[in-house]
């Protein structure tokens, strides 16, 4: 995998929204944030760009994407927020300049889209919070992040939830959101997880559809030989009038009880206020014992 440079002071950041959109006094934190990092902030013309939900129309958040990955200046794009629209535009951005010098594409959610995408470019990218959150996350969700863009040693020791499977394993860390991923499935951005480990996190679904949507990721062959499953936060999920009868843990590990890789529930990564950077298409090992995880890059 291909690592993008890791940041410098006075390395330029510019933050788009290529989904849902935002105004200019909602990113204002991220923007004093990265400022006080030592970093410049450029400011894409998305934002306060509206079209319905959308930050403009699918040709201007092209265009306003496009620009980002051409600029040589640019070092990192920090997608602004999530919500719904990525998968719109993947398909006409042209990668061909990020491919000769890869900059770390940032975000969560929505962004698996990109994620995804260029991943079976080879090249390594950060799943991690966005500028619509940043008042809210907690100090070591936001430390995690400027360690992971400024090339800090990163690992995370968390206490082992009761459901989790226990076993070691290494491989390449993959994932994303689980909607996204599995609303990929059969497209180019669609990811290849032999011999790696797979991160999910999701919110506000409804139980009936999780297992729904792993039960279609088993059937399309991602956990025969997945060498570990982080599940981050599953954040307010929903259930019908007639109960569905188990809730996300439960669904999870009976779909994947064949399997033998370990299982790790409750890692604080996904829409969380703790949403700890994770560096996808980087080599990892994970530890999960009885009373601790580690997860080290």
């Amino acid at each position: 995998m291909i690592q993008p440079t890791y940041l410098q002071k006075n390395d330029t950041v510019a933050i788009v929204s290529t989904a849902r959109k935002i105004s200019l006094k909602e990113i204002q934190p991220a923007i004093k944030l990265l400022k006080n990092w030592g970093l410049k902030v450029v400011i894409g013309n998305t934002i306060g760009f509206e079209e319905n939900q959308f930050a403009g129309t699918d040709a201007q958040r092209i265009s306003d994407f496009q620009e980002m990955l051409d600029n040589p200046e640019i070092k990192a794009i920090w997608c602004s927020r999530g919500g719904y629209g990525t998968v719109r535009i993947i398909d006409k951005l042209d990668f061909t300049e990020f491919k000769k010098q890869p900059k770390w594409i940032i975000g969560y959610s929505d962004i698996t889209v990109l994620h995804n995408h260029i991943h079976n470019f080879g090249v390594e990218s950060l799943h991690a919070t966005m500028p619509i959150n940043v008042s809210k996350n907690t100090e070591k969700s936001l430390a995690s992040l400027k360690k992971c863009l400024f090339g800090n040693a990163i690992s995370y020791k968390i206490a082992t939830s009761e459901d989790s499977k226990t076993g070691n394993s290494s491989g390449f860390l993959v994932g994303g959101n689980l909607s996204i991923l599995f609303s990929l499935l059969g497209s180019s951005s669609a990811i290849n997880t032999n011999g790696k480990i797979l991160f999910i996190e999701d919110l506000d679904e409804y139980l009936y559809h999780i297992d729904r949507m792993f039960m279609n990721l088993k059937r399309n062959g991602y956990f025969n030989n997945l060498k570990g499953l982080i599940v981050g936060g599953m954040s307010d999920m929903n259930d019908n009038a007639i109960p569905f009868g188990k809730n996300s843990k439960e669904i999870i590990l009976d779909v994947v009880s064949e399997f033998d890789f370990p299982v790790v529930f409750d890692f604080p990564a996904g829409h969380l206020k703790d949403n700890r950077a994770l560096i996808l298409g980087r080599k990892v090992s994970l530890e999960v014992e009885k009373e601790k995880t580690i997860l080290s890059f």
